[in-house]
């Protein structure tokens, strides 16, 4: 689409100066950034104030610190059932649109405005990075860049978020992101991506791709933003990607590691810069808006796949300590693991000597990872629901293991 056409259709959809359609009415509580019309992002003390009024209607929790003491919080809704959704919102302190999203998003649900899908729990973490955001900084307050740790588990953040999903299990795990993009070859309203790690259980990563392609691209393309896979340079011309800068299978990101804990993982990016005849608030908006969109496109699957959803998640998580097939240290779904980074026969599990269990015990807890005793140290088996990361966590291979474990041919 050219600049005029992309002009017209954001015009259209009431994404330009004369504003987004109404984000609150009535009596609603509304955040700072709602009242500032996009002029401002919410504050943390408005954010406070907001989840204060929200908690009477729906369940909100502390479950974490930041590394400077900030509060983590939770936000439940729905009355349980089969299906769980995660939201992380805003990984990335200075990517505010994603948490502002959430906020407006949750905030409705709480008063009726929208609804939880029968059968269906929804879990939103706002403000996942609460000094990055005070900060405006990508990392968290010691500079450590929070969706790169989700196989170190170095970080309070990284942490908290790895015990949500460890004790939740969710479906499906929703990352809000933002981009900086670079003019004409690198500059859709909404980038989107699923697991690319080889080593993700293929019914999750199909329902992962459809997910983006089927259900967040229509979401957003339908309101006039544009879309399109997140990592690659497109020719302008043909339209064709001419090279890939991000969105491997590196297993410490949330998305990939997310696939390898048996859940749908999608990651969405808004983009940061103004369109032809935005402002900066009028840009701001529509960086919110495209989350919601996004985030409804979520919902939706839930409602129309849940057989599908339910039905892969299940079999991955079920089949899990039964599977034989190769490990993968490398590669991605696009792109063929060099030789030496294919493991054909894997092993039985690892051992792990005293000293270095005593290391890794409290994050192969929080991964899930199930261990025994053996002798004076500790046998990790791959036979159980944790296996596709098993490898990644102990193997020397790996390019992000806690240990290097001693491979075991029986168990």
């Amino acid at each position: 689409m050219g600049i005029s056409g992309k002009l017209a259709a954001l015009t259209a959809a009431g994404l330009l100066l004369s504003g987004l359609p109404a984000l609150a009415t009535g009596d609603l509580p509304r955040t700072g950034f709602e009242l500032s019309k996009g002029a401002r992002w919410t504050t943390m003390a408005e954010e406070h104030q907001l989840l204060g009024q929200l908690g009477r209607k729906v369940n909100v929790s502390k479950i974490g610190t930041s590394v400077q003491g900030r509060p983590i919080h939770l936000v439940r809704v729905g009355r349980g059932g089969p299906t769980t959704v995660l939201f992380l919102c805003s990984q990335h302190g200075d990517e505010p649109a994603g948490r502002e999203a959430c906020l407006i998003k949750i905030r409705d649900l709480a008063y009726g405005k929208d609804s939880v899908p029968p059968g269906t729990t929804l879990l939103f973490i706002p403000n996942a990075n609460p000094d990055g955001r005070e900060a405006d900084t990508r990392g968290n307050a010691n500079g450590v860049d929070i969706n790169r740790d989700h196989i170190a588990l170095e970080t309070p953040e990284g942490r908290t978020f790895a015990r949500v999903i460890r004790d939740y299990q969710p479906d499906i795990v929703h990352d809000l992101h933002e981009f900086g993009p670079r003019p004409l070859v690198y500059d859709k309203d909404v980038l989107w991506l699923w697991p690319r790690n080889l080593n993700v259980h293929k019914r999750v990563h199909d329902e992962s791709e459809v997910l983006s392609r089927s259900y967040i691209r229509p979401a957003v393309e339908s309101r006039g933003l544009t879309s399109g896979v997140y990592g690659f340079l497109i020719d302008p011309v043909t339209g064709e990607p001419t090279e890939q800068i991000a969105g491997d299978g590196q297993e410490r990101i949330l998305r990939n590691t997310t696939g390898l804990k048996h859940a749908l993982g999608l990651l969405v990016e808004t983009n940061v810069d103004p369109n032809p005849g935005e402002d900066v608030p009028a840009a701001a908006r529509r960086r919110v808006v495209s989350h919601q969109y996004a985030v409804d496109g979520t919902l939706k699957l839930v409602v129309e796949r849940r057989v599908q959803l339910e039905t892969a998640t299940t079999v991955s998580r079920l089949t899990a300590p039964f599977q034989r097939g190769p490990i993968f240290f490398g590669g991605a779904d696009n792109e063929a693991p060099p030789a030496g980074e294919v493991e054909p026969n894997p092993p039985c599990g690892y051992r792990l000597t005293a000293t270095q269990y005593t290391q890794v015990a409290e994050k192969l807890s929080l991964h899930g990872v199930d261990s025994r005793r053996d002798g004076d140290g500790r046998l990790v088996p791959l036979a159980q629901q944790a296996r596709p990361l098993i490898p990644l966590l102990l193997d020397a291979r790996a390019d992000f293991e806690l240990v290097a474990g001693t491979p075991v041919a029986r168990c």
